[in-house]
């Protein structure tokens, strides 16, 4: 048997490992992989949560708890919508309100920051009056009302709760009711 000599040569390249190439497939744009991976692109609307509640439902078994959420978004630029929506949790909930309230967007025209004209709104028993007002006054309304007119993008506006009722969401739809009746003079 004859003595066999190995001889080890130097190479310039580290070895890789199969972990190594592995993870290196995975690099580049457009093959996967959480590298090279942007931000998701900013939504173009604003939104505010204007009422979470946790609401129960009886079953034979016992209770069962959810929670509805009430969504207003609006790009500040003369778009809004109202979304109402129920999940198991608060995120869930919120995240389907805001997808509801973008399928129901009111396109509303602002002149010089307020609205055109005197225009009033009814949902059930929520009835809203808004009025124009001067430049620099500012949103003069409550709750629902002062939140809706401030994601649409007006910075001066007056409004009066008039109805029996105090709810949120009947104020909310009937704000949306009179944005929708606004019209600009051709």
């Amino acid at each position: 048997m004859a003595e066999e000599i190995k001889t080890i040569e130097k190479t310039e390249q580290a070895p890789t490992t199969a972990v190594n190439e592995g993870a290196r497939r995975h690099m580049g744009p457009k093959k996967g992989g959480r590298f090279g991976r942007s931000e998701k692109p900013r939504d173009e609307f604003d939104q505010k949560v204007l009422e979470i509640r946790r609401v129960t439902r009886v079953t034979g078994g016992g209770k069962r708890f959810s929670f509805r959420s009430s969504v207003v978004v609006g790009n500040r630029k003369g778009k809004v919508g109202f979304g109402l929506a129920k999940g198991l949790d608060v995120t869930l909930s919120v995240e389907k309100a805001v997808r509801a309230a973008k399928k129901d967007i009111v396109v509303v025209p602002i002149i010089k920051g307020t609205i055109p004209h005197e225009v009033s709104g009814k949902f059930k028993a929520g009835k809203v009056i808004m009025k124009p007002s001067a430049e620099g006054r500012g949103i003069i309304a409550g709750g629902a009302m002062r939140l809706i007119c401030d994601l649409a993008g007006f910075s001066s506006v007056t409004g009066k709760i008039i109805g029996k009722s105090t709810n949120k969401i009947n104020i909310a739809k009937a704000t949306l009711v009179a944005l929708k009746k606004l019209k600009v003079k051709s």
